[in-house]
């Protein structure tokens, strides 16, 4: 059996390296004559896959001892919440850009617990848009500034993260490690894992440490970041095998040269699909503003609504998994991920090129 091309949005291709590796030690894990999923996880085995987990994401991201790592459950949509009930007080205002589907989802969740200011929308523009994020009138002393780094339905991506007095937080699930940035700009940052770091049912979120103390303690237990921050994301039995596989993507990270290196070889994917699209005399037309394109998640259209779906049955003939675009808008997506090869990057154009050969 061959491996597919997966362009999955999620959950999404994982490096072979990490899934060989898993396979290699599914049974017995470090000689211990178990899997790490029947390792407790108060257990030394456990425990140095847990530390690795929490080095290996610290290292990468180049974290100093004012932030702190928690992998929780839950997935961002539990975020949506958590982030206000935590850092949003009783009078206060959180600043949120809507820049799509996911910032929106936040949005609703945040507008249940507190008082929101929309600084800018541009989630219906089309072609889909970010807006200038350095030109917004941020609302002075708001508890906090909520962006969406990459829309994964939109196709859309900050180039430039704002430099804000609030505290800076980030739903970074479809780009998390992608590149590197300044991390000292974020008062928090938050991800589902099953995109860039693992299986999903991981949810990583860096919080700096003054920020964990805001939440009232009449919040329910398991709700609070200060519950997690005190035990290591231990206070509960935490998804041992999805942090398992998150140390392994870490690891796999860290050897291709960290953000930066990743970062090089997806501009270099992104780049060449973008290419094959606006060299297509107008056939393949791409949905997202160019200053704004995402290096992560490629979306486009074709003339009609019939010859997307034929190209998107074909793909799956020719395994090319995940093209569909979501539901809600339609076209095409390829979601190309840090662990995507630039192997199915050249299938695809190929693929491309003779779909548009034979139906254009």
């Amino acid at each position: 059996m061959s491996r597919a091309h997966i362009f999955n949005a999620g959950p999404a291709i994982l490096p072979l390296e990490v899934l060989e590796q898993a396979q290699k030690e599914l049974v017995d894990f470090a000689g211990t004559g178990m899997s790490i999923m029947e390792h407790s996880h108060r257990g030394k085995a456990y425990a140095a896959v847990h530390d690795e987990a929490v080095a290996n994401i610290s290292k990468l991201l180049g974290l100093t001892d004012d932030y702190q790592v928690l992998f929780l459950q839950g997935g961002a949509s539990l975020q949506f919440s958590q982030i206000p009930l935590n850092l949003l007080p009783a009078g206060a205002v959180a600043d949120y850009v809507n820049t799509g589907t996911w910032a929106s989802k936040a949005i609703k969740e945040a507008k249940k617990v507190g008082q929101i200011n929309i600084l800018a929308d541009t989630s219906k523009e089309i072609p889909t848009n970010m807006p200038d994020f350095d030109a917004l009138p941020y609302t002075p002393g708001a508890a906090y500034v909520h962006i969406t780094s990459n829309e994964t339905i939109a196709g859309t991506q900050i180039k430039k993260f704002p430099k804000t007095e609030a505290p800076l937080i980030a739903d970074m699930s479809s780009d998390i490690l992608s590149r590197p940035f300044d991390i000292t700009q974020f008062g928090a940052i938050y991800a589902g894992a099953q995109k860039n770091l693992g299986p999903s049912g991981v949810t990583l979120v860096v919080i700096r440490k003054d920020l964990i103390e805001r939440a009232p303690e009449t919040l329910p237990t398991m709700l609070q970041y200060r519950t997690q921050a005190k035990e290591n994301s231990l206070y509960n039995t935490p998804p041992t095998f999805g942090i398992y596989i998150l140390m392994l993507v870490s690891r796999w990270l860290l050897a291709k040269g960290g953000a930066a290196g990743i970062a090089a070889i997806n501009e270099a994917k992104a780049s060449k699909l973008y290419a094959a699209i606006d060299g297509s005399n107008g056939f393949y037309r791409g949905t997202a503003v160019p200053a704004f394109r995402s290096n992560m998640n490629v979306t486009w259209r074709l003339p009609t609504e019939d010859l997307e779906a034929l190209f998107v049955k074909e793909a799956i003939a020719n395994n090319m998994i995940g093209l569909k675009g979501h539901r809600s808008v339609g076209g095409i997506r390829a979601s190309i991920y840090n662990a995507c090869p630039m192997e199915s990057i050249d299938a695809l154009i190929a693929f491309m090129a003779d779909f548009q050969k034979r139906n254009g």
